[in-house]
């Protein structure tokens, strides 16, 4: 493999499985490196990831928390031709990256996609429900070209981003934001279908009702912005 690849991963308290994630990227992607962002987990997390010996894996450590943020921390800070990410509780997608970097040979990015043939949501019965409905609403408003908004589970040429760099505040309504830009600017975009697999400690993104709802309505306020702003 001649093209280096970059792998981002955010972590907040991923002591179970962290170690499992970042070893199954190694053993499966070639010529790879591993930018992680750990937004100040108090549970080991970082001591387990800085007992990692790998010269191609970069750590960052920080104090505050934001998934948009920690991403283009890890982004402007990776090195490779290709750059990607993934969830760092989930190691069991990692095999789809082999695909994906296959499809760039003619695409400028290949998405995890749970909504389309072959793809689905193993999670609670709520996230499953909200997930279809945010990215309806993003169907609806920014175009049906593409079917899961909200994955952020991809790998990209590095090039991309002259055509679009993703607004960093919020969180994952960042990814819709960066897909939305890249497609008006002409990038093609390519969906793998992928089962997303049950939470296994539930969602730190919510964490209780209103918490869910208040975060569903800053998708809905972003999404709206994104499709209505005159630039």
């Amino acid at each position: 493999m001649d093209k280096k690849i970059s792998i981002i991963l955010s972590t907040y308290n991923e002591a179970a499985i962290i170690k499992e994630s970042i070893d199954k990227i190694f053993a499966t992607i070639e010529n790879v490196e591993v930018v992680v962002v750990d937004d100040n987990s108090t549970d080991g997390t970082l001591n387990i990831i800085n007992s990692i010996e790998n010269k191609n894996l970069k750590v960052y450590s920080r104090k505050s928390r934001g998934l948009a943020s920690a991403f283009l921390l890890g982004m402007i800070n990776t090195d490779g031709d290709y750059v990607g990410w993934t969830d760092s509780n989930m190691p069991q997608l990692t095999h789809h990256f082999k695909d994906m970097i296959k499809k760039l040979d003619s695409y400028d990015l290949v998405l995890l996609s749970r909504y389309i043939a072959g793809g689905g949501d193993q999670r609670s019965k709520m996230r499953i429900l909200s997930s279809k409905i945010i990215n309806f609403i993003c169907r609806f408003f920014l175009g049906n070209e593409i079917k899961d908004y909200t994955s952020s589970i991809f790998l990209m040429h590095r090039n991309v981003l002259i055509h679009g760099v993703p607004i960093a505040y919020g969180h994952g309504e960042f990814f819709i934001e960066f897909l939305y830009k890249i497609k008006k600017n002409g990038m093609k975009i390519h969906e793998i279908p992928y089962v997303q697999p049950p939470d296994v400690e539930g969602s730190k993104t919510a964490s209780s009702i209103i918490r869910f709802f208040i975060l569903g309505l800053s998708y809905l306020i972003r999404i709206l912005q994104i499709r209505f702003r005159k630039n």
